[in-house]
């Protein structure tokens, strides 16, 4: 029975990270996360939200690269407003 958990545990694992690095993450990290929480774990990479696809924008002061909801640079603490549209840069868009 304890070889059997083992396989299941590895598989778990391993399926949570591939899904989690094709997200951009780290593929040892949701590696453990699977392993821990076979079930859970998987559940969780499937509704991790994808970042490198938000709109971003550039502070005004100290020109920081943000994502667009952002409402308080974390560098110099300037609160940041709606943006101008064309000045909201897409990642995902060409």
């Amino acid at each position: 029975m304890g070889l059997e958990y083992l396989v299941i545990v590895f598989f778990f694992g391993l399926a949570t990270a591939i899904v989690g690095r094709s997200k951009g993450s780290s593929f040892f990290i949701w590696f453990l996360v699977g392993a821990v929480l076979p079930i859970l774990g998987l559940v969780a990479v499937v509704l991790y939200r994808v970042e490198k696809d938000e709109p971003e924008r550039q502070c005004p002061t100290c020109t920081k690269a943000l994502k667009l909801y952002v409402q308080v640079c974390p560098r110099c603490g300037t609160d940041l407003y709606l943006p101008d549209p064309a000045a909201v840069r897409h990642p995902g868009v060409r």
